[in-house]
């Protein structure tokens, strides 16, 4: 093809088919943020409420029903057998508490801002370099993996900080010395983990070694609190899948690929002439 052919292509691309992606990317993006703020059937201004069974009551030591309502955990319903013991512990959440899911909270504030960079650019924008379109992906795609990384990647905690967190203050009863709690987002998965310690004596010749920070902990992992050494005698790990996350996930990986395939487009012409016309 003539070059005078190559630019009146390149000029279609940019005049063209760039807005027909961004829309494109656009429409895919609202709906992956419809997904993180559902409404109640029946009233618009209220989000959705849904319960999740994480663990089997016949098989695991563990078993929590969760209210997730968009990114807040606004009901937790444990039950916990005591190891050695027959015991049945059970906790919920006090009424007035509700719990921030912040990967949830993060997560929807990174399509926000991916789909406020596109909407700065209308139909009636014109690109004027292949550069200038690559800025803008690359901008958009940086708001996005940061998005999924949020739900790929939990928050690494020692145990010192589980313990001290302000979700072992949200229930009732409170939660006894020697169990902690902690919930996170996996992929598409809603999280329950629960450790129960023991109180490793003072004249103890166990190598005393604390633990460093980590998603989730082991048994035997050790750490210090108030002049007190405790040790994780059990780890009860529960999950259950959202299936709103899961969309949300595909959506991004979708957007994703639009991004790039509208960066390789650009990139193959811009090799046409070394890149004379950028």
């Amino acid at each position: 093809p003539t070059r005078a052919r190559q630019e009146e292509e390149f000029n279609w691309l940019l005049k063209e088919e760039v807005h027909a992606v961004l829309k494109q990317l656009q429409d895919v993006l609202k709906e992956a943020s419809r997904r993180f703020s559902a409404p109640t059937p029946g009233l618009e201004t209220q989000l959705k409420q849904e319960n999740f069974i994480l663990g089997s009551s016949t098989m695991d030591q563990v078993k929590g029903v969760l209210t997730l309502q968009g990114e807040a955990l606004t009901q937790a319903d444990i039950n916990l057998k005591v190891a050695k013991s027959s015991q049945v512990l059970h906790f919920q959440f006090r009424e007035d508490k509700l719990w921030k899911l912040q990967q949830i909270q993060d997560a929807r504030n990174h399509v926000t801002q991916a789909l406020q960079l596109l909407s700065s650019r209308d139909d009636s924008y014109h690109f004027k370099t292949g550069a200038e379109v690559n800025k803008l992906m690359d901008a958009v795609m940086l708001q996005l993996t940061r998005a999924r990384n949020r739900l790929t990647t939990p928050a690494s905690m020692t145990l010192p900080e589980l313990a001290t967190s302000g979700l072992m203050k949200m229930f009732t009863p409170p939660m006894p010395g020697d169990v902690m709690v902690n919930f996170y987002i996996n992929l598409s998965k809603l999280c329950l983990t629960v450790y129960q310690l023991h109180v490793l004596p003072p004249n103890t010749t166990k190598n005393f070694k604390p633990a460093g920070s980590s998603v989730l902990h082991n048994p035997g992992a050790m750490f210090e609190l108030n002049n007190n050494r405790f040790e994780v005698s059990h780890v009860h790990k529960v999950e259950c899948v959202v299936p709103w996350l899961n969309d949300t996930l595909v959506f991004f990986t979708i957007s994703l690929q639009l991004c790039q395939q509208l960066k390789d487009k650009i990139s193959v012409f811009s090799s046409f002439w070394n890149y004379r016309a950028f």
